[in-house]
C-alpha cells in the first residue's frame, strides 16, 4: 500500500539528537530549542516565536494571550481540525462557524462581518492546504470591530500571501510540526508573535507560568509561580530532529511541489472532462505543496474513486467532518448562516497521496484510475 504521508528524513536528525544528549539538556529550552526558534522568526519575519510541543499548544497559549473568558465568540471556519475550536472552549470561548469559500476552501472573509455582535472577541482564519486567507480585508475588518485575529498556519511553512508568510500578519500565529506537514518534528509546534505587547507574558505562560526567564537572565534570585501557563515547550530530542528539518525546509518544500504540479497537470484533462476539480491558488498567493486535493461530484464518486485508489495499492483520504455537525461542535459552538459549502465540500473531498518519494510513474497510476 502507497500510504498517504510518508514522514522524510534528512539524514541529521538522529545526530542531532546526540549531540543534545550530549549537551546534557534534554528538557527543553536548549540550543536546539533557540536554533529553531531564531530560524522561524528570520524566515518569516516575527517578532518573537515560540516552540510548542503541538500547533494546538500553541492555539492554547493564544487562547490565554488574548484573555478569552466565558462567553467571549470566536470567528472561525467549521471546516477545521478541532483544535482550532478547542484551543478557545477550553478559556469558556464560544466557536462562531462561518462558511467557506468555494475556490480555495478557507473562511469566506465576506460572512466575517455579518458574524460579528458585541461578544466578539477575535478572528481566526485558517490557512487551508497553505493556501492563505484574504488577510488584507480580514485584518481591515478587524482593525474596524477593534478585534485580534490569530493564524491557523499549522499547513504553512514556507506559504506566503502577498509576499508576507503566513502566520505573520496577524496579531498571533501557530505553526504545526506534526509528521503530516511539510517540516516535522513528530509532534510539535510554534506560536508566532507579531505584536510584541503579548511576548513577555507569552514567555511567562510557556513557562508553566513562572518567570523563569527573569531568574535566567539573573534579574530576581529565584522564579515563581506569576500567571496561568503549562508545560507547553518540547523537549530538545524534538528540536533537535525539528532543526534538522529546517535546515532543508527550502529543499522540502521545492521537491513537493514538484509532485503538486505534476498532479495539477495529469489532472487537468480530467477537470475539462467535468470528472472533477483540482485546488484553486488564487493570485498572489505563495503555497507549500502542503497537500493535493480533488472535488468529486459527489460523496458517491469519492467513495467509489478511493475504493479504485485502494484496489490498486494507494491510500486516499477525506479530511474534517465540519465541527458545527460534530456533536461538540453543537454544544460549544453556534451557526452564522448555513454553512452549505462546507457542509457539501466536505463530503466531496479527497486528498491524493503527497509526500519526497512519491515517483512519477505512480502520480501517472493515479491519475489513470481517476481517469
Amino acid at each position: 500500500m502507497i500510504s498517504f504521508n510518508r514522514p522524510y528524513l534528512t539524514g541529521n536528525e538522529l545526530k542531532y539528537i546526540a549531540q543534545a544528549h550530549k549537551k546534557g539538556v534534554l528538557a527543553g529550552n536548549g540550543v536546539f530549542t533557540q536554533k529553531c526558534q531564531s530560524w522561524v522568526e528570520q524566515m518569516m519575519h516575527v517578532k518573537k516565536a515560540l516552540l510548542t510541543h503541538s500547533c494546538t499548544a500553541a492555539l492554547e497559549m493564544a487562547a490565554i494571550l488574548t484573555d478569552i473568558q466565558p462567553g467571549d465568540e470566536i470567528i472561525m471556519p467549521s471546516y477545521t481540525f478541532v483544535s482550532t475550536a478547542n484551543a478557545f472552549v477550553l478559556c469558556g470561548g464560544i466557536p462562531v462557524f462561518v462558511d467557506i469559500r468555494p475556490d480555495t476552501l478557507n473562511i469566506d472573509e465576506n460572512l466575517i462581518e455579518a458574524a460579528i455582535t458585541p461578544r466578539t472577541k477575535a478572528i481566526v482564519p485558517v490557512h487551508y492546504a497553505g493556501v492563505g486567507c484574504e488577510m488584507d480585508v480580514i485584518m481591515g475588518i478587524a482593525r474596524r470591530h477593534k478585534l485580534l485575529v490569530i493564524e491557523d498556519a499549522a499547513h504553512c511553512v514556507k506559504a506566503t500571501y502577498k509576499g508576507r508568510e503566513l502566520g505573520s500578519i496577524g496579531h498571533l500565529g501557530a505553526l504545526s510540526f506534526h509528521e503530516t506537514k511539510n517540516i516535522i518534528s513528530g509532534e510539535g509546534g510554534a506560536l508566532l508573535i507579531n505584536d510584541k505587547k503579548f511576548i513577555e507574558r507569552a514567555e511567562i505562560i510557556w513557562q508553566k507560568g513562572t518567570n523563569r526567564k527573569a531568574f535566567q537572565q539573573g534579574k530576581i534570585d529565584k522564579y515563581t509561580w506569576v500567571d496561568m501557563g503549562s508545560s507547553f515547550l518540547p523537549g530538545e530530542i524534538t528540536a533537535a530532529f525539528l532543526w534538522a528539518q529546517m535546515q532543508e525546509a527550502t529543499k522540502i518544500t521545492s521537491k513537493r511541489a514538484e509532485s503538486w504540479q505534476r498532479y495539477h497537470e495529469l489532472l487537468e484533462p480530467h477537470e475539462i472532462a467535468g470528472k472533477l476539480r483540482r485546488p484553486i491558488v488564487p493570485k498572489g498567493g505563495d503555497h507549500n505543496a502542503h497537500t493535493y486535493y480533488i472535488l468529486l461530484n459527489s460523496m458517491e464518486q469519492r467513495y467509489q474513486a478511493r475504493k479504485k485508489l485502494e484496489k490498486k495499492g494507494f491510500m486516499a483520504v477525506s479530511h474534517y467532518v465540519p465541527l458545527h455537525s460534530s456533536p461538540a461542535g453543537k454544544k460549544y459552538g453556534r451557526l452564522a448562516g448555513k454553512l452549505l459549502l462546507t457542509q457539501d465540500i466536505s463530503e466531496r473531498i479527497l486528498r491524493l497521496p503527497l509526500f519526497i518519494g512519491l515517483t512519477a510513474r505512480q502520480q501517472n497510476t493515479i491519475a489513470e484510475i481517476l481517469g
